[in-house]
């Protein structure tokens, strides 16, 4: 049963191409007539009542997608039982939605490589809505798209294309990754059937899940003979037609966890044998060569032990490997900006802490120059003192002497108090030069501030004009869609004239028919009239009188006269196969 998350992807593209004025919303009509089509693809009885009594609350008109898809779980696909044909149910949605978003004249592919392309797509795009398809599944999509079509992959081209990419979005719809295909910007010097061949290759590996196919000899249970036949496997089955056109299936080899696959020795004439064993029956197989022997038995091993580990195809797991590993990098860049804004924060914390400590140098600055100011003012005061104590010791030498020599420890503590003062000048010093370096540092964030202000500038200029571009698109598109409008309008007036022209022509066919009517029983009648004429002229008229029987007389049809039962039976039986036979001309 294929993934319902799959098959909301193509519904929410026949969804989308119903909203023709772009609203989000789509008609109960239209939706009735949706909702048919899917019950019909999927083999689900259709309810025409449901529609409307789901949403007999709602009478606003127009329905949204998101109040359309409880209907879609409900009514359709929680009653999906059985396996369907998935191409019709892709084709139908594709129908719906691909003329109102190609131009196919501007392609180089054919309306089925198109929609091939579109199915993988679906399978490769994101599970959010609108549906895109990210850059990674690009790549992946191209890279085997290349292998397929046996050119090898650039890239230097995909780079360059990747960067033109990065700067719209990084991403591409469903449409533009046809016109990516169709218009061969990889594939350039392929011819049309080349790159046909290697859609359909891709298409058949990643949507049909073909993992290997080719032709193969295969040994008959019955008459015990070789026959060449064309092998598809797949993740559940090997399967063999008479040719590579699919159209004659002969047979399936059901691949379960219990099987096993087998070489054989060259036996029979047969070279490159091995066997596949199954519960009920075992398959001998013949391959071209033993490059491919190897191959096949290697894939089919490979559904096994996928089997075996209860997994799903290989491309499906791979896809949801792809994902997680993108997840785990967007998770991993989540943390990485968590980080960065830490980081500035304790840039900012580191920054207050600056300021903080230039403060405190300012205020020991200010402490240090009072305290020279005082420092000096003292010296003045002790000069002012040695002058007048050198002018008194004149008189008195010796006890000038006393105090000279009292004087001199004095100086000496005074000259140690000078050095320490010069050492914490040194140290105000280096501390000045940090707070320089640090205002140099400031200096170079805010020309990178600046700097960065210039690009954000550059790119807000270069995203008006992309604003623009995209005013002018959307001028073009009303246009468009009041010409569209305007031919609705015609065609309904055309409608509205057919239809009153129809009623004339029933009213006509019912006067018609009544007058055929009336002339047929009229014919009837006269018909009648003349025949039961002519049987009275010849069974009452023209008839001899003959003795009567002795019985009670009979009225029969053709007036009174005497007959015996069995006459009357024989006359009876003529007038009946005479007037089937009226009938019969009429």
């Amino acid at each position: 049963m294929w993934l319902r998350d799959e098959l909301l992807k193509s519904i929410w593209h026949a969804f989308t191409a119903l909203d023709v004025d772009q609203r989000g919303k789509v008609s109960k009509s239209q939706l009735k007539v949706l909702s048919h089509s899917l019950c019909t693809v999927m083999n689900i009885p259709h309810d025409p009542v449901a529609l409307e009594e789901h949403f007999k609350d709602d009478n606003k008109g127009p329905v949204s997608n998101q109040g359309y898809m409880p209907y879609l779980n409900r009514f359709i696909l929680d009653k999906v039982q059985e396996e369907f044909d998935v191409l019709e149910f892709n084709k139908m949605c594709w129908t719906l939605c691909y003329k109102k978003n190609i131009c196919a004249q501007h392609l180089l592919i054919s309306d089925d490589d198109a929609f091939k392309v579109w199915c993988i797509f679906n399978f490769l795009s994101e599970d959010i809505y609108p549906l895109v398809i990210v850059t990674e599944e690009i790549e992946y999509f191209l890279r085997k798209l290349m292998e397929a079509m046996g050119s090898g992959w650039s890239e230097e081209k995909f780079a360059d294309y990747k960067l033109q990419l990065n700067t719209k979005k990084n991403c591409l719809t469903a449409w533009e990754l046809i016109e990516l295909v169709g218009r061969r910007y990889f594939s350039k010097g392929m011819n049309q059937q080349t790159l046909s061949m290697g859609i359909t290759e891709v298409f058949q590996e990643l949507i049909l899940d073909v993992l290997k196919q080719g032709y193969m000899m295969k040994k008959g249970h019955k008459r015990k003979n070789w026959t060449e036949r064309w092998f598809v496997l797949r993740p559940n089955a090997l399967s063999y037609y008479v040719c590579e056109d699919l159209l004659e299936k002969k047979g399936d080899i059901i691949v379960d966890r219990t099987c096993c696959v087998e070489s054989l020795p060259d036996k029979e004439g047969k070279k490159c044998l091995f066997i596949i064993k199954c519960t009920d029956k075992s398959f001998e197989i013949s391959a071209s060569d033993k490059k491919k022997k190897q191959e096949w038995l290697q894939a089919i091993q490979t559904c096994i032990q996928l089997l075996r580990l209860g997994l799903s195809s290989p491309h499906r797991e791979a896809r949801l490997r792809r994902r997680e590993l993108r997840q785990k990098q967007q998770a991993e860049e989540d943390d990485l900006a968590e980080r960065m804004k830490q980081l500035q924060v304790a840039n900012e914390n580191k920054q207050r802490q600056l300021e903080g400590m230039k403060k405190k140098i300012e205020e020991a600055a200010a402490k240090a120059g009072m305290e020279e100011h005082r420092r000096k003012q003292i010296q003045l005061d002790l000069q002012d003192r040695y002058r007048l104590d050198l002018e008194r010791e004149k008189l008195v030498r010796q006890q000038m002497e006393e105090q000279v020599a009292q004087k001199s420890c004095e100086l000496e503590q005074y000259l140690q108090r000078v050095r320490e003062l010069e050492e914490m000048h040194h140290r105000l010093e280096e501390a000045l030069e940090d707070e320089r370096q640090a205002k140099q540092d400031e200096e170079a964030m805010r020309k990178l501030q600046a700097r960065l202000l210039e690009e954000e500038a550059a790119k807000r200029a270069e995203l008006e004009q992309i604003h623009l571009q995209q005013q002018r698109a959307l001028s073009q598109t009303e246009a468009e869609k009041q010409e569209l409008v305007a031919k609705q309008l015609a065609k309904e007036r055309d409608l509205q004239a057919a239809m009153l022209q129809l009623e004339s022509l029933e009213r006509e066919r019912h006067g018609a028919l009544e007058q055929y009517e009336v002339r047929k029983l009229e014919r009837a009648a006269n018909k009648t009239k003349t025949w039961k004429d002519k049987v009275a002229k010849h069974e009452g008229l023209v008839r001899l009188i003959q003795p009567g029987d002795k019985g009670p007389q009979r009225i029969t049809n053709w007036g009174p006269a005497s007959f015996t039962d069995a006459e009357l039976e024989l006359r009876k039986k003529s007038w009946q196969e005479s007037k089937n036979q009226g009938a019969q001309a009429q």
